[in-house]
C-alpha cells in the first residue's frame, strides 16, 4: 500500500524500524520480533540501509521477505552515498519488480571514519535530488524523508535547514519521520517551524526508548548528537540496577509518546533496535491493545 494511504488510514500512525541482521541466528530472532509486534498492528515497518556491498543486499532481501511473510507494508531506506544515479536507479528498479514501492530518501551519514559527506561520483549531492529521482523514475512510489527537531548538525541556520526540508516536500516527499528526541518541546518547535514554511505532509515522531545509562550516552553519539535532557539523566543516574534503568527508560518514551498523542501528532516511529519488549510495554502502558484502537 502507498505511504500516503496507509497515514491517511491510520491517524495517529504507529510504526516500527528495523536494521538487516547479518547472521542467521540474528534473522530468526528478528522475524520473531516481527511476528510479535505485528500483534499490534502497526500502519508501516521501515528498515535501514548501509551503501554498498553486503549490507544493501541484506537490506533488499529483509524489505522483500518482510512484506511477502508478514503482509506489512515496507518502506526501505535508501541513500546517496557511495552510489551513482546509474546505481540507484538499478536499486529502485530492482524494488519496483520485487514489489516495494515506498522508499524513505536519505542523503545518508559518511561511511565510519570519514568526517564529511563526500558525493559520489555521478551521485546525488542532496535528499531532495534522490526525491526528485525516485518521483520521476518510478511516480508510484511513496517516498518519505527525514526531518530534525534539534535542528540539523551540518546546518546550523535554523531558517536554512527548514528551507532544505521544504526542497525535498517539494520535489514530492509524501511524509516525514523525525530523527529521536528526548524532549517533546523540540519537536513542536520544529512542527511549527514546518508549518510556517508551508509544509503540509505528515510528520511522524521518532521515539526510542533508552534502556540503560550506558545506552544513553551511545545514543547522544550516535544519533547526531541527540539533546539528552538533565532529568532523564538524573532519572538514569538515580537507578540501582539494569533492571530499573530499563524501567526509566520506557517509562519516559512512554510519557513522550502520551503527550504527542494528545498533541494530535500524526504518527510516531519506534526505533526498535530489532526488539519487541520496550514498544509493547509503551502499548501496555498507554492501555493501547493495537494500532487500530488509535484512532477511535
Amino acid at each position: 500500500m502507498h505511504i500516503a494511504k496507509v497515514l491517511e488510514q491510520n491517524k495517529p500512525c504507529f510504526s516500527f524500524e528495523f536494521f538487516p541482521p547479518k547472521t542467521e541466528e540474528a534473522s530468526a530472532a528478528l522475524f520473531e520480533t516481527l511476528s510479535e509486534l505485528i500483534e499490534l498492528k502497526p500502519g508501516y515497518a521501515s528498515v535501514t540501509y548501509g551503501a554498498g556491498g553486503g549490507t544493501r543486499e541484506l537490506t533488499h532481501n529483509l524489505v522483500v521477505k518482510a512484506q511477502k511473510e508478514t503482509g506489512l507494508t515496507i518502506v526501505s531506506h535508501l541513500t546517496t552515498v557511495g552510489h551513482s544515479k546509474d546505481e540507484i536507479a538499478e536499486i529502485l528498479d530492482k524494488y519496483a519488480e520485487s514489489g516495494i514501492n515506498n522508499i524513505m530518501a536519505l542523503r545518508g551519514d559518511p561511511p565510519k571514519g570519514q568526517k564529511d559527506f563526500v558525493q559520489a561520483e555521478g551521485g546525488f549531492r542532496f535528499a531532495a535530488e534522490l526525491v526528485d529521482f525516485i518521483k520521476r523514475r518510478h511516480p508510484q512510489m511513496g517516498v518519505g524523508v527525514a526531518g530534525f527537531p534539534e535542528g540539523h548538525p551540518t546546518t546550523p541556520n535554523r531558517l536554512e535547514e527548514i528551507e532544505f526540508l521544504k526542497q525535498k516536500v517539494d520535489a514530492g516527499a509524501d511524509y516525514i519521520c523525525t530523527q529521536l528526541f528526548f524532549d517533546n518541546r523540540d519537536f513542536y518547535d520544529f512542527r511549527e517551524r514546518c508549518e510556517l514554511a508551508g509544509v503540509q505532509i505528515p510528520i511522524i515522531a521518532g521515539i526510542m526508548p533508552l534502556l540503560s545509562e550506558k545506552a544513553l550516552i551511545r545514543t547522544s553519539e550516535l544519533a547526531l548528537g541527540a539533546r539528552i535532557p538533565a532529568k532523564l539523566m538524573k532519572a538514569f543516574r538515580r537507578t540501582e540496577d539494569d533492571k530499573q534503568a530499563r524501567q526509566v527508560g520506557i517509562h519516559w518514551a512512554t510519557e513522550q509518546v502520551r503527550d504527542l498523542l494528545e498533541n494530535d501528532v500524526a504518527g510516531v516511529h519506534f526505533y526498535t533496535l530489532n526488539r519487541s519488549s520496550a514498544t509493547k510495554q509503551i502499548y501496555r502502558s498507554l492501555g493501547i491493545k493495537d494500532s487500530t484502537q488509535l484512532g477511535s
